[in-house]
C-alpha cells in the first residue's frame, strides 16, 4: 500500500469550478481554457499559497499530460515544492456509472504515466495518489475504482516492468453530492472500510470525505444542504472514532450563500458554519472576483484557523430531528422549482461558460410521478437565478422556517446553521421585488417565493434588499435583463456586469 511518509492534510484546495465573473489576476481573459490551467496551478500555489489543485475529468475536458507541461514550465519552482510531497495535485475522475468509461482509463493511465515522468526528473513521485469519485452512492464504486486501478499499475508493470506506484494502490476521496447521501455517509464509509480491509488486508492510514454544498443546494434546497452536511460530519467524525482512523472532512463551497457561502468578504463567520472541515475548495469567485490582496489575507486565516479542527459531535435524537428538517425543506422547495424550471433553463442559455466544459449528465431527481426536470449545472442554474433578481437561497425556505416553528425546531435548526440569518441578509441584498412580483401577476412559483420572502423576513426579524448603491445597481441590472428578454433585446452585458457586481457568477 503505498502511503506518503509525511503526509501533510491540505487546507486550501482550489479547483476548477467555473463560477468567475472577472478576469483572473493572471490572464487577460475570464475564459480559461484548458491549455491555461498550467498557469492557473502556478499561480494557485505560488501567488495565492494554496496547498492543494483539483485535476477534474468530470464533465470538463482535460490534459492528460498536464503535469508534464507544469514541470517543463515551472521546473525550479517545483523542484523545490514538490508535488506530492508539499503540494498536491488531486483528480477528479469521471463517475463510470454516469457517463461513459472510456475517460476513466484515461485518467488512471495519466496518473502512472506522471509517476514514471516525475521519476526521470529525479523528483517526488507519484506526483497523485488520491482520487476524488463524484457522485459516490455506494462503498462498491469506491472498491472497484481501488481494484481496477491496481489491475491496471500491475499491468503497466508487467508490461514496462516499471513499479513505482508498488501495488498498484491508490487513495479514494469518496464525494457525496445529495443531501440523503449526505446525511447517510455513514453507512458508505463504514462499508467501504470493511471492505478495504478484507480486500488490501489493512484499514486505510487516514480517509478523506468530500462533502459538497452546490448541488445539495440544487436538488433540495438552501436550508436542507446546510444541515445535510452537518450531519455528515458528525457521520464522518463518527466512523473515525469507531475505526480508529484519522478521517478528513472536505467541504466544497462556492462565493454566494446557496452554493457554500465562502467568500474573501465573510470568511471569519462564514467559515464557522464549516467547523469540522480540514480542507475548503477555493474556487475561481473566490480567486477571481475580489481585490488579490484581500483573497489572500482570507486564504491565510482559512489556513490559521483549520490548524486546529474540533469534531462534529452530535447525538442520535438531534441527528433524527435535523433530518426531520432536512424533508421538512427540501418537500417545500422542490415543487416551487420544479415550475421555476423553465425560466431558469431559458436564462441558463444566456450565462457565459469559464472552462471547457462537456454536457453535464446530471438531472434534479425526485419522484412526483411526472418524470424528471432537467437543470442546469449549479453554477449556472444560481447565476441564472440571481441575474433574475430571485436569489435561490430563498426558494421554499421561508415556508420552512414556518413549518420548523410549527414542528418546535427552529432553535435547533438555528443551532446548527449558525449563519442564516447573515446568509439570507446576503442574497437578499441581490433581491429584486419587483422582478419577482412581476412573475407573481401570473406565476403560482413566484407567488410562492414572495411568501417565502415575506416569512424569512418575519420569523427571522430581517430586513432584505439591497443595501448599499452597488445592490440598487444590481437590482436594476437585472431589471434591464428582465425587460431586455421580453423584448428580445441583448442583455449579455448586463447579465455580466451584474456578476461582476455581486463577486460570482453563480
Amino acid at each position: 500500500m503505498f502511503t506518503p511518509q509525511t503526509r501533510k492534510i491540505p487546507h486550501l484546495m482550489a479547483t476548477q469550478h467555473p463560477d468567475n465573473a472577472s478576469v483572473p489576476f493572471w490572464s487577460d481573459k475570464p475564459f480559461i481554457t484548458t491549455n491555461a490551467e498550467v498557469e492557473e496551478i502556478y499561480q494557485s500555489f505560488f501567488t495565492l499559497g494554496c496547498d492543494e489543485y483539483m485535476w477534474d475529468w468530470e464533465g470538463k475536458f482535460a490534459d492528460e499530460g498536464m503535469i508534464e507541461r507544469l514541470i517543463a514550465s515551472f521546473y525550479e519552482a517545483f523542484k523545490t515544492e514538490q508535488i506530492g510531497r508539499d503540494r498536491f495535485i488531486t483528480l477528479r475522475i469521471p463517475n463510470i456509472w454516469e457517463e461513459k468509461t472510456f475517460k476513466l482509463a484515461r485518467a488512471y493511465m495519466s496518473v502512472l504515466s506522471a509517476a514514471e515522468f516525475m521519476k526521470s526528473y529525479d523528483l517526488h513521485t507519484p506526483p497523485v495518489f488520491e482520487l476524488i469519485l463524484p457522485m459516490t452512492k455506494n462503498a462498491e464504486q469506491l472498491a472497484h475504482i481501488q481494484k481496477t486501478f491496481q489491475k491496471t499499475a500491475q499491468l503497466q508493470q508487467e508490461i514496462f516492468q516499471e513499479a513505482d506506484f508498488g501495488e498498484g494502490y491508490i487513495h479514494m476521496i469518496p464525494l457525496f453530492e445529495s443531501v440523503e447521501d449526505l446525511a447517510n455517509c455513514g453507512s458508505v464509509l463504514r462499508a467501504f472500510l470493511e471492505e478495504h480491509k478484507k480486500h488490501f488486508g489493512k484499514l486505510p492510514p487516514y480517509l478523506r470525505v468530500f462533502t459538497a454544498r452546490s448541488d445539495p443546494a440544487l436538488n433540495a434546497g438552501f436550508a436542507a444542504s446546510v444541515l445535510a452536511v452537518r450531519v455528515a460530519f458528525r457521520e464522518i467524525y463518527k466512523i473515525q472514532e469507531e475505526f480508529g482512523i484519522p478521517m478528513y472532512p472536505i467541504i466544497g463551497t462556492g462565493s454566494l450563500p446557496f452554493r457554500g457561502g465562502i467568500n474573501p468578504e465573510n470568511i471569519e463567520d462564514s467559515l464557522k458554519q464549516y467547523q469540522g472541515a480540514h480542507t475548503v475548495s477555493i474556487q475561481s469567485a473566490f480567486r477571481y472576483d475580489y481585490p488579490l490582496e484581500e483573497v489572500k489575507s482570507a486564504l491565510k486565516y482559512i489556513d490559521k484557523t483549520l490548524q486546529h479542527v474540533e469534531p462534529v459531535l452530535i447525538d442520535d435524537d438531534e441527528v433524527a430531528k435535523l433530518k426531520t428538517l432536512i424533508d421538512t425543506f427540501k418537500a417545500i422547495y422542490v415543487p416551487t422549482l420544479e415550475a421555476f424550471a423553465p425560466h431558469i433553463n431559458e436564462m441558463a442559455k444566456f450565462i457565459p461558460s469559464r472552462r471547457e466544459r462537456v454536457q453535464h449528465v446530471g438531472l434534479f431527481g425526485y419522484n412526483r410521478g411526472v418524470g424528471q426536470v432537467k437543470l442546469p449545472r449549479a453554477i449556472n442554474f444560481t447565476g441564472s437565478c440571481y441575474s433574475m433578481g430571485i436569489p435561490p437561497e430563498f426558494v421554499g425556505t421561508g415556508r420552512g422556517l414556518l413549518a420548523a416553528k410549527n414542528l418546535g425546531l427552529l432553535p435547533l435548526l438555528e443551532k446548527h446553521f449558525f449563519t442564516l440569518r447573515s446568509e439570507l441578509k446576503h442574497a437578499g441584498k441581490f433581491l429584486n421585488m419587483e422582478n419577482l412580483r412581476h412573475y407573481a401577476s401570473t406565476e403560482k412559483w413566484a407567488q410562492e417565493i414572495l411568501e417565502d420572502v415575506r416569512l424569512c423576513e418575519e420569523i427571522l426579524g430581517i430586513e432584505l434588499g439591497p443595501q448599499k448603491p452597488a445592490h440598487t445597481l444590481h437590482r436594476n441590472l437585472t431589471s434591464n435583463i428582465l425587460l431586455k428578454k421580453e423584448l428580445g433585446l441583448d442583455f449579455q452585458d448586463d447579465l455580466v456586469e451584474a456578476a461582476v457586481m455581486r463577486k460570482s457568477l453563480g
